[in-house]
């Protein structure tokens, strides 16, 4: 058991973006004129795209900028703070609506969620990270405050907001996160997702075992639609997405609050 002394003694991490601790840029005195914390950050995310968050090390990082790993840390504390600026960069790869444009709540909520999904498909690693870190850098937080204010828009009283977004991207962080799991394993077995599917398959068909979950959960995929992994996944997800809203639009004329 942890003792509270032990605690005192290290303490929580928090985050970058608090207590003074804002990434640092510009050059320091005897570093590469070339080298700043955009930079570092950007081929952090590109790294951790090719080979994955259990690869990554500054170490890597360092070799792939051809500098030496103490001047990475010119710019950044710790490890944790150059993962936690990496996934607040991609953050800002999302095409975010205006609340305010008119456009239908409904759009622009599947907007969003389509593109958190998308996000966390061609990133598998900011999944773990999501749910290590605070998620407070200005590119997730301009993330959060348009949710909020999309579903703010729907009509559902305000102590039913929390709830209804966890009821939405809950289940696309879910989601986006088994996709892009199962994409990785596909490339890490040198196969297409197509291929990687119906060598699952095949794989099932040889365990006797389980020929009744197997044949059960055939007859649901044949009813479903798709040739291939891409069209099952996109005929789900927007069907499940379409439930959630139609959940939240039944809520609301009902006055369920």
């Amino acid at each position: 058991m942890v003792r509270a002394a032990d605690r005192a003694e290290r303490p929580a991490r928090t985050s970058v973006w608090l207590d003074g601790r804002a990434p640092r840029g510009g050059a320091r005195g005897g570093q590469p004129s070339s080298l700043d914390r955009d930079r570092i950050t950007e081929v952090t995310v590109r790294l951790l795209d090719a080979e994955g968050l259990a690869r990554f090390s500054m170490r890597r990082l360092a070799a792939e900028l051809n500098v030496t790993a103490m001047s990475v840390y010119w710019y950044v504390d710790t490890k944790d703070d150059l993962l936690e600026l990496a996934l607040d960069a991609i953050y800002g790869e999302l095409e975010l609506p205006d609340p305010d444009s008119g456009e239908d709540w409904r759009d622009q909520l599947r907007s969003i969620a389509s593109g958190y999904r998308a996000l966390l498909v061609r990133h598998p690693w900011a999944s773990p990270l999501a749910g290590t870190f605070l998620n407070i850098g200005p590119r997730a937080v301009a993330f959060s405050r348009t949710v909020q204010r999309v579903i703010r828009r729907t009509g559902l009283p305000t102590h039913r907001l929390t709830g209804a977004i966890s009821a939405v991207f809950q289940f696309v962080y879910g989601f986006g996160t088994i996709e892009g799991h199962f994409t990785v394993r596909s490339a890490e077995a040198g196969m297409s997702p197509d291929e990687f599917f119906q060598q699952s398959l095949s794989t099932l068909r040889e365990a006797p075992e389980l020929d009744d979950v197997f044949q059960e959960s055939k007859e649901i995929m044949r009813a479903r639609g798709g040739s291939t992994v891409e069209e099952m996944y996109e005929r789900d997800f927007h069907f499940a997405l379409d439930l959630v809203i139609t959940g939240i639009e039944t809520t609301v004329l009902r006055g369920d609050g």
